[in-house]
């Protein structure tokens, strides 16, 4: 199967992020929200800032070098320096849109994991948990098909400045979690914040948006029966590790 062009991923990216922006969905409003897209070993696509994801437009997205952003996680760099590295870091230098404040971010998720695309919105739903004293309930697993779809574990974020901190403290975490568990995430829940899905495919993060959101319904729905009853560690691992369940798997990639 020949590579796909800058051009056709930027198309997915786009079809993806009007399917996030669906009013109806929930998921984010206004100018909510960013998506991302790899394209190759060093770029990407990244929304720029003030866009809509629900009508935008190719322009209104950038491409960027991974190298170039991501020398600013070891730097002591003030909101100047990163606001003038983002700008320098378009590829194209006759690209005005500038890139989401997030940027830094999605770098580093294409960095240390193998995502294609990478979806992050305020759903209402989960929101409703993550703007809550119980916030870090949200990585429970409660269901086997949530953990066929959003993996083996989830990232909790604690509530961390937007920006270049955020995406220090997500970096932490990223290797942390591959430590402990053995592979990589794909489904991270930011404390008072919002929600990144990390997928090989558009239609992965459409899947992990989707599950994410069911999840977090049904969550806020036990505090009224009762409490959750989450799913045990070998219960998970067992549900993550059965051979028909890897089938059902790679249907959702």
């Amino acid at each position: 199967m020949p590579e796909k062009t800058k051009e056709t991923i930027l198309d997915e990216l786009i079809a993806l992020s009007h399917h996030l922006g669906e009013e109806q969905r929930e998921l984010l409003i206004i100018g909510e929200g960013n998506t991302s897209a790899r394209i190759d070993d060093d770029t990407f696509w990244v929304k720029a800032s003030g866009n809509n994801l629900r009508t935008i437009a190719a322009e209104g997205f950038v491409q960027i070098s991974r190298s170039s952003v991501l020398k600013l996680l070891d730097s002591a760099a003030t909101d100047a320096d990163v606001k003038r590295v983002l700008t320098q870091s378009r590829v194209d230098p006759k690209a005005t849109a500038h890139p989401s404040v997030e940027t830094v971010l999605h770098a580093s998720l294409y960095e240390l994991t193998d995502a294609q695309f990478i979806g992050h919105s305020h759903p209402s739903a989960v929101n409703a948990i993550m703007c809550s004293t119980r916030s870090e309930d949200i990585i429970g697993h409660l269901m086997p098909d949530e953990i066929v779809v959003c993996g083996v574990a989830s990232i909790y974020i604690p509530y961390t400045d937007p920006g270049l901190p955020l995406a220090r403290e997500v970096v932490r975490r990223v290797k942390a979690f591959i430590a402990e568990w053995g592979e990589q995430p794909r489904t991270m829940y930011l404390q008072n914040h919002g929600l990144f899905a990390m997928g090989r495919s558009a239609r992965e993060v459409q899947n992990i948006q989707a599950m994410a959101v069911k999840h977090a319904r049904v969550l806020g729905g036990t505090y009224a029966a009762g409490g959750p009853n989450f799913l045990s560690r070998e219960a998970i691992a067992r549900i993550h590790t059965r051979p028909d369940e890897e089938v059902r798997r790679n249907q959702f990639k």
